[in-house]
């Protein structure tokens, strides 16, 4: 009996995952699994978790809903990974008690806006090999980031070769905007299918206008061969 009572006494989702850590911070639970050689993100993570720390393992991506779970999350650490893909309901159920999320030292080169919009945390994205773009400029725009990382937040790769290697928030303190490059590029593109459809219809006037004096000029040419009437009554 006194084992049952044990087991009821138990909250839910108080259970530590084998390669992580479960400790007391001032009365909040901790989830420490750095280091632990991880390659995706434990399923059975404490649902009372506050911070949770998986940095420095191999995880190269964040799927939906990973942390849906932990509606009392307030500090998430998953730098110094491999990750490469963030999916547009990453942090849906925790973006709105989020307080610190750090991305920094992954493989990023993007990432859906949609991912962060609902974000109220301090973000950290620096040292990531990022394209520099109209996106990641409009999460720079939307996004609350993390002031001391901001500096480090370099273009890997560029529209243009100029950019390249530069400090992002220094590109656009100069005035570049990608969104506008992309617009740019956008009409230039409609620009040349509306002037290539325009030629071929040209071409096709063109074609069908001769073709059709030919044949004129084809069935002139038989009306002259045929006799005359005058001809023909004499």
């Amino acid at each position: 009996q006194a084992f049952f009572c044990l087991l009821l006494c138990v909250p839910r989702g108080s259970s530590c995952p084998p390669s992580c850590q479960c400790t007391e911070r001032a009365g909040a639970k901790a989830v420490l699994c750095s280091s632990q050689h991880l390659e995706e993100i434990p399923k059975d993570i404490p649902r009372d978790a506050v911070f949770l720390k998986l940095d420095a393992n191999s995880i190269t991506r964040i799927p939906s809903n990973a942390f849906r779970h932990l509606s009392q999350l307030e500090e998430l650490n998953l730098s110094r990974n491999a990750i490469e893909k963030i999916d547009r309901a990453a942090f849906k159920g925790v973006a709105a008690g989020l307080r610190t999320l750090d991305l920094s030292s992954n493989r990023i080169r993007s990432i859906p806006k949609e991912a962060l919009l609902a974000l109220n945390a301090k973000l950290r994205l620096a040292n990531n090999p990022w394209h520099c773009e109209c996106a990641l400029q409009e999460v720079l725009w939307e996004a609350r980031l993390d002031p001391d990382s901001v500096q480090d937040i370099t273009c890997h790769t560029a529209p243009q070769e100029e950019y390249v290697g530069k400090p992002l928030l220094q590109v656009l303190d100069a005035g570049v905007n990608f969104c506008s490059i992309r617009q740019r590029t956008t009409d230039v593109a409609m620009f040349i299918t509306m002037f290539g459809w325009f030629a071929m219809v040209i071409v096709y006037v063109i074609c069908y206008v001769r073709h059709n004096r030919e044949d004129a000029c084809k069935h002139v040419e038989y009306l002259k061969s045929l006799p005359s009437t005058q001809g023909q009554a004499e």
